[in-house]
């Protein structure tokens, strides 16, 4: 009978024990998910001004398009003296002109003036326009990127934070600006 119960209290001692291993291996199960589930997160975001400013690509098509830019306004600048140089003269000869003399200069100096107005005006606008163009090929770009990304990664979404608003507040570690500006520089200068 000894033997028994000896056996008994054995058994009934584990069976004590036992509630306090499933709680520990509870624990341990719990802290493991939540590491996972934080590193795995699929809830992410990217500085979308982080990208574009730091994308070499951006660099790189912001001096070719302010070359452009510099070129088409030289040209503007130029019409302007020109313009400016001829009612210079004008001024000057104005007291030696005849009034039909005078009121055919003063018409051409207005009409000259007109078109390079009209002239600065197209430009001004298709400046806008390749500038608007640009943006939008970069940004193509890195949202192609993103996209290729985040399947890659398994990500649900990325979310992109433009200091609008509409992102407040993400933990640092949901930021993958720095790794994906990193990956999509360097797919940039394999190109």
């Amino acid at each position: 009978m000894c033997l028994i119960s000896f056996v008994k209290n054995i058994i009934i001692n584990k069976m004590k024990k036992m509630p306090l291993y499933a709680a520990g291996f509870a624990v341990l199960l719990s802290i493991i998910a939540i590491y996972f589930a934080k590193s795995s997160s699929e809830l992410v975001y990217v500085d979308v001004n982080k990208l574009i400013t730091g994308y070499s690509k951006t660099k790189m098509a912001k001096s070719e398009f302010d070359k452009k830019a510099s070129l088409m306004k030289a040209n503007v600048d130029s019409l302007i003296s020109n313009w400016q140089n001829e009612l210079k003269t004008y001024e000057k000869e104005r007291a030696s002109l005849s009034p039909k003399e005078l009121k055919l200069k003063q018409e051409l100096l207005s009409n000259k003036q007109q078109q390079i107005n009209g002239y600065q005006e197209a430009i001004q606008k298709k400046i806008q326009e390749e500038d608007k163009k640009v943006t939008q090929t970069v940004i193509n770009d890195i949202n192609d990127y993103i996209k290729e990304y985040g399947k890659k990664h398994n990500y649900k979404i990325i979310f992109g934070a433009s200091g609008g608003g509409n992102i407040m507040y993400a933990d640092e570690s949901t930021d993958l600006t720095e790794e994906v500006l990193k990956g999509l520089n360097a797919e940039y200068d394999k190109k």
